[in-house]
């Protein structure tokens, strides 16, 4: 049985882990090898122990019956001022051995339960194209609404903006 809570700073290293191991998996001929293998735990910690102090975003894990943190999920008000999503799914990683068990959907249903908590009726998601994982959104009815151009490890990628005009619906699916 997977609890979702929302995440405390002492959740930073927990975190950090998720995010440089599912980088390095899910994003292996993808980003640079040299960008993926420069991943530090340490420096990831720090930034998500900054991150958890923030106001503006909120952060939620997943976490086993023994305790052990296997997932999280960011959130937070869209960052580009997007016209029609006004609040963003910034990450959702869940460790490989632990997919396909419905974590990733719980965690993004307590994403969309904030934002609706907030105020904010829509969201969307930053995907890399390339990223095998993306028909995870697709499955769980996102709309390709936008691209853009990003860069990583010195090479350019393209990101698709997930989006749902409608949280409560998105709820409703999960």
């Amino acid at each position: 049985m997977m609890h979702i809570r929302k995440a405390t700073i002492s959740d930073a290293p927990a975190i950090a882990k998720i995010s440089v191991e599912t980088w390095r998996t899910a994003y292996q001929g993808i980003v640079p090898q040299k960008f993926l293998d420069l991943l530090s735990y340490e420096n990831r910690a720090r930034r998500w122990a900054q991150l958890l102090t923030e106001e503006l975003t909120f952060t939620y894990v997943a976490e086993t019956e023994s305790g052990e943190v296997v997932g999280f999920a960011n959130g937070c008000e869209e960052r580009t001022k997007h016209p029609v999503y006004k609040g963003e799914l910034a990450a959702v990683y869940v460790l490989n051995e632990y997919q396909g068990q419905g974590i990733g959907q719980a965690l993004v249903k307590a994403i969309a339960q904030t934002l609706l908590d907030l105020n904010y009726s829509s969201m969307l998601v930053w995907v890399l194209k390339e990223n095998p994982y993306r028909k995870f959104y697709e499955a769980i009815a996102g709309q390709p609404v936008a691209e853009q151009a990003i860069e990583i490890g010195g090479v350019s990628l393209t990101e698709i903006a997930y989006g749902w005009t409608d949280l409560n619906a998105l709820r409703s699916i999960l």
